[in-house]
């Protein structure tokens, strides 16, 4: 395969980022774009210079009438499933915007679906690239500081006041607040980090008059007796994420992007972190083409996708839809 013909689904804010980072790859070429926002559209295509590709209104013209290879899913959130069914129906690979899909039912069909049809499934969750992340999954894999004992993991933004009259605050369209969008993130790294299990799931949510959850506070007690604290909050000034990761010789701390190791009896050390070498895209399209296996595979994002909605479910909701 000389270059990975991609179409784009959706074209709104965060396809820009992927557009970057396709444009910078020698082996693959965006070749249509599907959004029914015709604004939305011009934009992304005077921003990459695409002018002679071809876009459509709808996600099934596309792909009956374009010859492609993977599809790179950008859509709101309720619309993944059908979106990457059909896109893996048309023979395509997926790369899908996070969250997966918005119940563990729909998350599990994608999953079954692409093995039968032997198609790459990728979920971008871009933590997974980012050096931070990758020196603290290390850190805690090989024991930097003992057994991990508990986890807090918070973030703060002002989803409430950027998302007002956008399809965000729509349940039918987002599939829930600010726990499902870039809370989101934060449930993958308290996953990914970790490597742990969660057994038990305790939430208290508040919407603030809005018609989706803006800020939701999660006990968690994970395999292992390791317990952590899951703070998403939406009704904030400005973003700030933060974790500390303790374990029996020391910790983690990690605030909006510095990291400092402090270990027992200790001067703290600012570690060196490694390079980053890849990213959501490249390396979707490397696993495409074989290079290596897919780094942010359906499994393991059906893990975020399961506990998120363990913590709807768990504050009263009876699905993740039913946010109103």
């Amino acid at each position: 395969m000389e270059s990975v013909k991609i179409g784009i689904v959706g074209t709104g804010g965060i396809s820009h980022i992927h557009g970057k980072q396709l444009g910078e790859l020698k082996n693959a070429r965006i070749v249509a774009i599907a959004d029914p926002n015709i604004g939305n559209r011009d934009t992304f295509i005077k921003s990459f210079n695409l002018d002679s590709i071809a876009q459509f209104d709808d996600h099934l013209d596309m792909l009956e009438n374009i010859p492609m290879d993977a599809v790179l899913i950008c859509s709101p959130h309720t619309l993944h499933y059908k979106q990457a069914m059909d896109a893996i129906n048309h023979n395509c690979h997926v790369l899908i915007e996070k969250p997966m899909a918005c119940s563990l039912e729909e998350a599990e069909h994608l999953i079954e679906i692409a093995k039968k049809a032997n198609r790459v499934l990728q979920v971008s969750y871009q933590r997974h690239f980012e050096p931070a992340f990758l020196y603290i999954r290390e850190a805690i894999s090989s024991g930097t500081i003992g057994n991990l004992t508990s986890v807090t993991a918070s973030l703060y933004q002002d989803w409430k006041h950027l998302t007002t009259g956008t399809w965000r605050q729509y349940p039918s369209l987002s599939g829930g607040g600010m726990l499902m969008d870039s809370g989101s993130h934060i449930v993958d790294v308290l996953l990914w980090t970790t490597g742990l299990k969660p057994i038990e799931v305790e939430s208290k949510i508040e919407q603030h008059h809005t018609p989706v959850e803006q800020d939701s506070f999660t006990s968690i007690r994970f395999e292992n007796n390791v317990v952590a604290g899951l703070n998403i909050v939406g009704n904030a000034p400005c973003w700030h994420e933060t974790y500390v990761f303790c374990g029996e010789n020391g910790a983690i701390f990690f605030d909006n992007g510095k990291i400092v190791l402090r270990l027992n009896g200790k001067e703290p050390v600012i570690p060196e972190l490694p390079q980053q070498t890849t990213n959501s895209d490249k390396s979707f399209i490397d696993a495409i083409l074989g290079h290596h296996n897919v780094m942010v595979p359906g499994d393991f994002a059906k893990e975020v996708v399961k506990l998120t909605e363990r913590i709807y479910q768990s504050a009263g909701y009876k699905s993740i839809t039913s946010i109103q």
